[in-house]
Formats: C-alpha cells, structure tokens, sequence
C-alpha cells in the first residue's frame, strides 16, 4: 500500500476555518489533523460507495441516514442518484425505481404529501424519515 501524502487545496468558510482552529487548539493537535479525521470519518460511513459492488437497494440505508445532509452539502439531482443506484446496467432485483429516488431528494413536507399519495401511514403522528425508511423496507427489503 502506497503510503505517500499528497498536499490538497480545500476551499472552507471563515467562519468554519476558524471553528477548525479553536477545535485543534482545544484539543492540543494541528488543524491538519482534524481534516484527517475528517476524510477518516466520512470515508468510514460512506465505505458501501467505495465498493463497486454495491448497488441499487443495497445503497438505500446509506442514502436514507444521511438523505438531508447529502442533500444541502452535495447538492445531488435525481438523475445522478439514480445512476449512483443503478449504474449503467442495473439488475432487476436491486433496481430502485426513479420514484423512489424522488423521494429521496423532497423535502419533509413535500416528502411526506408524495408517500400520503403512494400509501397510508402506518401508523398516527408518525415521523416522516420513519415512514420513508417503512415505505422503502416494505417495497425493498421484504424479500430478503
């Protein structure tokens, strides 16, 4: 394994720059090392993304617990997402239908008046992440 570093440039906010001083200088390291553990963090909870492998359904969980962070900080459109899903050939038994990666991308409010179309809550007052994550469990994971 090749352990050489490579130098990167990073645009960051002010304001986040000088969160990430205070922080290294609270915890006595270097700014440098909080960048890597950063990327270490990020690389961790998005592992299922390095393996080629992984597609369509198997992506779900992913997507559904980090769905509104993915959506501000990346800024994602639906056909990408879908390619992300399906890539160039995706097999019928993980396929995840355009729909659904709608779904993905609506906020709460929106989100919750399209799965009021597509099916009834489960159950009163439920919390609309939770509904998502039963709607698509239901559809995808029924089988497994």
């Amino acid at each position: 394994m090749n352990e050489r570093k490579k130098i990167i440039s990073l645009r960051i906010t002010v304001d986040d720059r000088t969160s990430i001083q205070s922080m290294a200088s609270r915890l006595y390291i270097r700014e440098s090392d909080i960048y890597r553990f950063a990327i270490n963090q990020l690389l961790t909870r998005f592992d299922k993304l390095l393996d080629e492998s992984c597609s369509g359904r198997d992506l779900l969980p992913l997507f559904l617990e980090y769905r509104e962070e993915l959506n501000h900080h990346m800024n994602l459109k639906k056909k990408q997402l879908h390619t992300i899903f399906n890539g160039q050939e995706p097999t019928p038994e993980t396929y995840v239908s355009m729909a659904d990666v709608e779904l993905l991308l609506l906020p709460h409010h929106a989100l919750r008046q399209r799965l009021s179309k597509i099916q009834p809550p489960p159950e009163a007052n439920i919390d609309t992440d939770t509904w998502l994550k039963k709607y698509f469990t239901d559809k995808y994971f029924t089988d497994i």
